[in-house]
């Protein structure tokens, strides 16, 4: 039924058209000021599960993290990996703690994961440019975060490295 105000009520979205239209505006944002509140709704966003049971996994490995009790958090991701595995923002959290852990190598797998899953999920762009940068791949670490500036240019911490790491990559221009 029409509303009777007159006014046109806004046609619900998937997720994936809500995530589409915000990593659009995100990436066309002209400054870091109007670009975060966006970036902070597709993290939001990738949180979002369809499942209670991930929802409260993912809350409990939050706290366990907070906590610095990186073993329960594991064991809390590892459920919500199993119970969804194509929930991107599981392999990411686990990634994480892999990476807080400094186990890169199934750090690295699992952001893939969540790249595969998630292909412009800038945080595990970024995640696996600073893992690479740190085991010395600074090349293939440049070229991730700029990749992570193509989807979110104004991302500050991503701008600082490719300015470092073409300096040191590419040397300085004449």
């Amino acid at each position: 039924m029409p509303p009777t105000d007159g006014v046109a009520q806004p046609i619900p979205q998937s997720r994936e058209e809500l995530l589409a239209e915000l990593l659009d505006l995100l990436a066309k944002s002209p400054n870091p000021t109007e670009a975060a509140p966006i970036a902070e709704a597709v993290e939001g966003l990738w949180l979002q599960s369809e499942s209670d049971t991930v929802s409260l996994l993912m809350s409990r490995a939050a706290k366990a993290i907070n906590d610095e009790n990186n073993d329960l958090a594991l064991k809390f991701l590892d459920a919500v990996i199993e119970i969804s595995p194509d929930f991107a923002e599981g392999w990411n959290r686990r990634a994480y703690v892999y990476f807080l852990n400094n186990d890169y190598d199934n750090a690295m797998n699992d952001l893939r994961r969540t790249l595969a899953l998630e292909p412009k999920h800038f945080k595990a762009l970024e995640g696996l440019a600073r893992i690479m940068n740190e085991t010395g791949q600074k090349k293939a670490a440049l070229q991730a975060y700029r990749e992570v500036l193509k989807i979110n240019p104004n991302y500050d911490k991503a701008k600082k490295m490719v300015d470092d790491l073409s300096v040191e990559v590419e040397g300085r221009g004449i």
